[in-house]
């Protein structure tokens, strides 16, 4: 692949293009999880048993849906339901 030709020119006005950072490589729990990964690969584990960091954050997020599904169960009331409510409020 040729070299760009901004790259021989020493013009101090030009701006250098940078490397992109990667988001994913730079989060602590990427970092954890690859860590904890390559332990366990050089030990002969199986990654069968999931990381404490990886059930929590499982466990969070079912309850984030358990909890969506209930708030949805209330705002959904039966015909019945409204009618009640209607002759309570008259």
């Amino acid at each position: 692949m040729a070299e760009p030709d901004y790259i021989e020119d020493d013009n101090p006005e030009l701006i250098r293009p940078q490397k992109l950072i990667n988001p994913v490589k730079t989060s602590r729990n990427h970092q954890d999880l690859h860590r904890e990964l390559l332990m366990n690969q050089k030990r002969g584990l199986a990654p069968q048993n999931k990381p404490e960091l990886q059930k929590v954050m499982e466990k969070r997020k079912r309850d984030q849906v358990i909890k969506q599904k209930e708030e949805e169960a209330q705002k959904k009331k039966s015909d019945l339901e409204i009618e009640l409510l209607k002759r309570q409020q008259k």
